[in-house]
């Protein structure tokens, strides 16, 4: 059964008999004990502080507009005075703990804040107490705070609950108050009812038109499902006409329904105002009409008794799971950090782990392509992207300007075979021709293996310094230090880089070999279009535009001065054209080999002589002892962790105690 099921359940049993104007009898009067020690553990949790955890807690939130009657309720449920007053009375959250005193018990009433309780001998004093304790949270202006205040009351007739009393909704600040307080307000309310644990008390007046009541709008961006809000109404005595239809129309859909209560007016005792209540909706014309299992204090009391009691104990299995796996977590997370160093010895260890795992995890993502250690982030993937950076550096070296064959279409290729020229046999491709060709070309992408280099080499050296950042994480120095050397060795291995493209570079321009036989086939596949080209250069009626495969659309029109040498020039741009994919692919594939050789040797050797060097070399300022004792950030997060420890521990106790009672009574829901 879910929660809602368990709420709709609730709020059909949750029917006591008619109030009688006889007597008034204690508002807790049926409630089943075995429920309050749940009650009393969620409470010692809320103590604990649980929720700053991330672990939400069942709770009942007391929600209304300004002047709505909300202080009235909850005095009415606790039987005390609370303040009031003009604007804002309530301004911090104010948890109500409320407890039927047993016959073993003394009465009791307190104030716990800020770490401190505060004893109230008399219930006329409690008022004043209040008041002062908002003052020393909130200041003594008009402003509110969210540090929480919370009042104890253990006496005679209320009920076991547990409420967290909120400011009421006020849109217009007064004199004293900032000028977004609505926004304020709004936002305390907000982070009070969003929780799926929470269960909304709405209050709202009779005398106004439910659907223009700011605390239920924000009621319903939060309740989806409406059925973890419910409605008190007060002020009925002051707007008897039409409250029947209003709470049976239920126009604004509140899931656990409605209550409908008579406020204690100027200096009526509580048990006369509660017989003054159940006089009125006994005997009022209009009021009488209303069913009986739906108005009076005492049915609110016992609906919310019902209510709490339901979601608690639904809710407890997932609470008790939670502290398990937060606590679990917080105690891997404590072990996962390393211990205080106390001597050099320990520091040497400490950084020869350190380097292990960086040396582990740097071989994982740039040599083996594995990335078990950031599944998510691709970035990190970095096998994967310098492939992606090495086909992209293909397509820059294949699409740059310079390597359009269209561009002057064998312009080049004429003007070099003119230079060329020398006493020989005819019909030979002089070799310098080529060569001038071949080194004229290579120089106009020179520059870009060399850009590429520098690319790949920030990016790698990003990966590096992460790596070991993250490893040394719990040692400032020793961070700082890797950082540097990594950055110094990844300065010589972008210089090592540069060099080597810089002489293969030279070599393509040096020399023009290749035994690929894609050349062969290739050039031989291009001259086969040199009669047709012939045929257009020599027919001056021919249209001069033609398409020639590997080359692209041209116009020949410029070469028909050129006959003798022409046919000549189009050998010549074939063979480079063949031939220049093979230097393109050259140049990639260089680097391909070049660069996972490179990091091969950083991670394998280089990193650690390089780190090892700056630590203990002339500026290592002793690198090694720097290790000794913790860095603040470490100590302070491990002080952190074991508070948490503490805390999830001391709440594991409490959860464990109730559910081996329920494992001993049995189910506590009722």
């Amino acid at each position: 059964m879910d929660v809602d099921s368990d709420l709709t359940i609730a709020r059909l049993e949750a029917q006591p008999k008619p109030l009688s104007i006889l007597k008034a009898p204690p508002i807790a009067a049926s409630y089943n004990d075995r429920i309050r020690p749940l009650l009393d553990a969620v409470d010692k949790l809320r103590n604990l502080q649980i929720m700053q955890e991330g672990i939400q807690l069942p709770t009942i939130v007391v929600v209304g507009d300004q002047s709505s009657g909300k202080s009235s309720v909850l005095e009415s449920l606790a039987g005390i005075s609370l303040p009031r007053g003009q604007g804002i009375c309530t301004r911090v959250p104010l948890i109500m703990r409320l407890r039927d005193r047993r016959q073993d018990e003394i009465p009791k009433l307190h104030l716990e804040f800020k770490g401190k309780i505060v004893d109230v001998d008399d219930e006329d004093d409690i008022n004043d107490a209040i008041v002062t304790a908002t003052d020393e949270i909130a200041g003594s202006g008009k402003g509110i705070s969210n540090v929480p205040l919370t009042l104890v009351v253990k006496k005679d007739g209320v009920p076991d609950l547990t409420m967290v009393d909120l400011p009421g909704i006020t849109r217009v600040p007064v004199q004293g108050q900032p000028e977004n307080i609505y926004e304020q307000i709004s936002a305390m309310i907000m982070e009070y009812i969003r929780p799926e644990e929470t269960i909304i008390l709405n209050v709202v007046s009779a005398t106004v038109d439910f659907s223009t009541c700011e605390s239920i709008r924000m009621s319903q961006m939060v309740d989806k499902t409406r059925k973890r809000t419910l409605a008190v109404v007060t002020k009925a005595d002051k707007a008897p006409e039409g409250l029947l239809e209003k709470v049976t129309a239920d126009d604004v859909n509140i899931g656990l329904g409605y209550v409908c209560v008579r406020n204690r007016i100027g200096d009526e005792s509580y048990e006369e105002a509660r017989l003054e209540e159940a006089k009125l909706f006994d005997t009022h014309p209009l009021l009488c009409k209303i069913d009986k299992s739906i108005v009076g204090v005492p049915v609110l009391a016992q609906k919310l008794m019902q209510i709490q009691a339901t979601i608690m104990a639904k809710c407890l299995p997932d609470i008790v799971k939670k502290i398990d796996d937060k606590l679990n977590a917080k105690v891997a997370e404590l072990n996962r950090m390393p211990k205080n160093l106390s001597s050099v010895a320990e520091a040497v260890t400490a950084f020869m782990q350190i380097m292990g795992s960086a040396k582990e995890s740097l071989g994982k993502v740039l040599l083996k392509g594995e990335f078990d250690e950031h599944p998510d982030e691709k970035k990190m993937h970095c096998t994967a992207r310098l492939v992606e950076m090495l086909n992209e550096y293909y397509d820059e070296l294949r699409n740059c300007p310079e390597n359009d064959p269209r561009t002057n279409f064998l312009v080049e290729e004429l003007e070099v075979l003119k230079e060329a020229k020398r006493i020989r046999l005819p019909n030979f491709i002089a070799h310098t021709a080529f060569l001038t060709l071949l080194q004229r070309k290579v120089k106009a992408v020179s520059s870009k293996p060399l850009s590429f280099g520098a690319r790949a080499w920030d990016y790698i050296g990003w990966v590096v310094i992460r790596e070991l950042t993250r490893h040394s994480e719990n040692y400032p120095q020793l961070q700082y230090r890797t950082k540097r050397a990594a950055s110094n060795l990844i300065n010589k291995m972008r210089e090592k880089t540069t060099n080597t493209m810089m002489e293969i570079v030279e070599m393509e321009k040096l020399t023009d070999y290749t035994c690929n036989p894609e050349y062969q086939l290739e050039w031989s596949k291009l001259m086969t279009q040199q009669y047709d080209f012939m045929q257009v250069i020599n027919d001056d009626y021919r249209s001069t535009n033609m398409v020639l495969d590997g080359i692209g659309q041209v116009d020949v029109r410029h070469l028909r001065n050129d006959k003798q040498l022409v046919q000549e020039a189009f050998d010549l741009k074939m063979r480079m054209t063949a031939y220049w994919k093979i230097v393109l692919r050259r140049f990639v594939d260089s680097m391909a080999l070049h660069l996972p050789f490179c990091v091969h040797n950083l991670v394998n050797r280089d990193m650690e002589k390089e780190i090892v060097g700056e630590l203990i070399g002339p500026n290592g300022g002793g690198g090694i002892q720097s290790m000794l004792g913790e860095a603040p950030s470490a100590a302070a997060k491990r002080e952190k962790l074991s508070m948490s420890i503490k805390l999830l521990g001391e709440s594991k106790e409490v959860v464990a105690k109730i559910m081996d009672r329920i494992a001993t009574d049995g189910d506590y829901r009722v």
